[in-house]
């Protein structure tokens, strides 16, 4: 058997690796939307009270209502779902949500003194597809597999195994940017700062992204960004491949899970 390639297979090979390629970049599991923001001191006191005895049911219940009713609307008992309060107690300061007198309160996901917000997969739980297709567009024709639902964690490890640790596969958040290709801005809590958190749990795609390359995908040119939210959780904000951030086209369809709610004095 002739083991010589022939000038004709040499010509395949190369016009099977010579670009441009595309690929589709997409992250699926468990994570969600949360925002961070300031409140007062008589808020916090009020609400952590609440929470410490009875858990989040009745401050979920303010965040997920406040759009619908007003200041005196809530005092008044007009919103039914309140299980462990007497709305007689929810005084304008308790009611950081709303910022303006007798108007509809803000809704949970766009608070008064947002600091902090995001809309990710956690680093634990969540699956790294990439797939081979024939453009930039989406809904662009699938071609091939690359990765189909590793662990990102997993992922991680292996690339990192087989390069000797030679490449950095965790980066900062300082490159990223948002849906709208502006830079992100970050803001941090100081200490003694009264903090609010809400998450509403989802399951399903948080990432999804195109990319092109000059040759066939390298995955060890995969940097995964990873790092902590608000609130000190690893989750995955992105990708960059040679060096480039692979922008978020809009995510994914998740389906919630549940909400929860938090108030807590900054310590450090």
């Amino acid at each position: 058997m002739n083991d010589q390639v022939t000038d004709k297979q040499k010509e395949e090979l190369v016009e099977a690796i010579k670009g441009p390629h595309y690929y589709r970049i997409s992250v699926s599991g468990y994570g969600g939307e949360t925002v961070f923001a300031n409140i007062s001191e008589e808020a916090r006191e009020y609400w952590a009270a609440v929470t410490d005895e009875h858990g989040d049911g009745d401050l979920v219940t303010y965040c997920i209502n406040s759009e619908d009713y007003t200041q005196e609307q809530l005092r008044n008992g007009e919103c039914e779902d309140f299980d462990n309060i007497d709305p007689a107690d929810l005084t304008d300061s308790v009611l950081f949500l709303h910022d303006e007198p007798n108007q509809l309160g803000a809704p949970w996901y766009e608070p008064p003194n947002e600091k902090f917000h995001d809309n990710q997969a956690n680093y634990d739980g969540a699956y790294l597809y990439i797939e081979k297709v024939d453009g930039l567009e989406w809904g662009s024709k699938h071609l091939e597999d690359v990765i189909d639902g590793e662990d990102i964690g997993e992922f991680i490890n292996r690339i990192g195994e087989a390069s000797d640790w030679e490449i950095e596969v965790s980066e900062g958040l300082g490159s990223l940017t948002d849906y709208e290709g502006n830079p992100r801005k970050w803001q941090t809590f100081e200490k003694g700062d009264c903090v609010f958190q809400f998450h509403s749990a989802e399951k399903g795609g948080f990432f999804d992204g195109y990319l092109e390359t000059k040759t066939l995908f390298d995955e060890t040119k995969l940097r995964v960004i990873v790092d902590e939210d608000a609130a000190g959780n690893d989750v995955i904000w992105g990708f960059t491949y040679d060096g480039e951030e692979v922008c978020n086209d809009g995510g994914g369809d998740t389906n919630g899970k549940g909400y929860y709610a938090w108030v807590w004095k900054q310590e450090y």
